[in-house]
């Protein structure tokens, strides 16, 4: 009953997060305890073998897995909206903890400062390892499927104001979530590699554009369905064991 419910959890999750941008599904495994052996296999002799006979001691979760395919991509027409047709992830930085984090919601927006940061004011990362900035002189801008941010100043001229960057990971299902759309590395995503766009397996960028969800609905449907059948079946277990004993109990009368 326990890992029904941890079950359900990760699918109402998934059914939360059907519209979070670059959001990638969880999926619930599960593995058989030990087994209560009453009697061994008996290899053949002057009779044939017999197989061992054991008695099962229930399930345990296996593995809670991110599942890392491809989402969906939406058209916004919104030049700083971006999506990844690859398996490279955005870089972002806290500059607060000087920590890197990864991302495949590409959403992103202008500060102050003229900084291209995500929703949380984290910067995007370039080529050179640092912020891509854009200045107050800029009419207008637009970033290629390589990369490349260009704008146009009052001039008319256009500038190349940097190139972003992508993180390719050997694991990419190894990576944390922690929230707020973001990953970070573990010990067994390995630390990464970054990449220009387009190289290294990382994919293209699709400017106007944002990745949804890899969540199906039908499928969590159906998976949720699955899920309390099994948990209503435990519980019945557990009714049938409760009866079982207090006809034992009734025998002393």
């Amino acid at each position: 009953m326990k890992n029904f419910q941890t079950k359900l959890d990760v699918i109402g999750n998934n059914i939360a997060n059907v519209n979070t941008f670059g959001f990638k599904k969880g999926r619930t495994t599960f593995n058989d305890l030990m087994s209560q052996t009453i009697a061994g296999a008996t290899a053949p002799g002057a009779n044939g073998g017999t197989n061992p006979k054991q008695v099962g001691l229930g399930s345990q979760i296996g593995t809670i897995d991110t599942v890392n395919t491809q989402g969906s991509l939406q058209t916004t027409g919104r030049p700083l909206d971006l999506g990844i047709t690859g398996e490279g992830y955005f870089t972002v930085r806290d500059e607060a903890t000087q920590s890197n984090y990864y991302t495949r919601a590409g959403n992103f927006y202008l500060d102050a400062k003229r900084n291209i940061v995500n929703g949380d004011g984290l910067k995007l990362q370039g080529a050179t390892g640092g912020a891509i900035t854009i200045p107050t002189t800029a009419q207008s801008l637009s970033i290629g499927q390589d990369g490349v941010v260009t704008y146009v100043n009052q001039q008319g001229t256009t500038t190349n104001a940097g190139r972003i960057q992508l993180r390719v990971f050997d694991n990419p299902e190894g990576l944390e979530k922690v929230g707020g759309n973001l990953f970070q590395s573990t010990g067994n995503s390995g630390a990464g590699t970054s990449v220009n766009v387009g190289t290294g397996g990382s994919g293209t960028l699709v400017s106007g554009a944002l990745e949804m969800s890899n969540v199906d609905l039908s499928e969590e449907f159906t998976e949720m369905i699955v899920a309390q059948r099994g948990f209503q079946a435990n519980t019945r277990i557990i009714t049938t064991s409760d009866e079982i004993l207090q006809e034992l109990v009734n025998l002393k009368r």
